[in-house]
């Protein structure tokens, strides 16, 4: 039997973390054959829900709500150009800002992927998941407030 109550597996971190790691797996095998990595729709994503919220979003916004630095981000949102999912456009306003739009093809991309993220998320954390969304997201928040 499994001793809860010393060494790592008393941790909730450890479990945290190899929820992730299966959700990772997950996540990368449902978006195969979208030749798209969980990081790469993270990314894609988090441009197609920014821009929905206003105007296209910077590069720096994006980067805050994926979790990812800003040279990554830059990046990724490099190599999504390079396949024709996103465009770049120079910031009207300030010049050092770079604003990004999904392409039709990005759009349609982004919401297959979705949808398929969305049912990795039902398979590996189950239908009911408000309680556990609030305590990570309660978590998470210790480290950025933006989400």
């Amino acid at each position: 039997m499994d001793d809860l109550t010393e060494g790592p597996l008393a941790s909730p971190g450890f479990w945290l973390h190899h929820a992730a790691l299966t959700w990772r797996v997950e996540l990368e095998r449902a978006l195969m054959d979208e030749d798209l990595t969980p990081t790469q729709f993270i990314a894609l994503a988090s441009v197609g829900w920014l821009e929905r919220q206003g105007e296209p979003p910077t590069q720096q916004q994006i980067a805050d709500l994926s979790g990812g630095d800003r040279m990554m981000t830059s990046r990724l949102i490099r190599g999504l150009e390079d396949r024709g999912l996103v465009a770049r456009s120079p910031d009207p306003i300030d010049a050092r800002a770079v604003r990004v739009h999904l392409t039709e093809a990005g759009r349609g991309l982004a919401s297959r992927a979705v949808r398929k993220a969305q049912a990795t998320d039902r398979a590996v954390f189950g239908e009911t998941v408000e309680e556990l969304r609030s305590s990570l997201r309660s978590i998470a928040r210790r480290r950025d407030r933006s989400i």
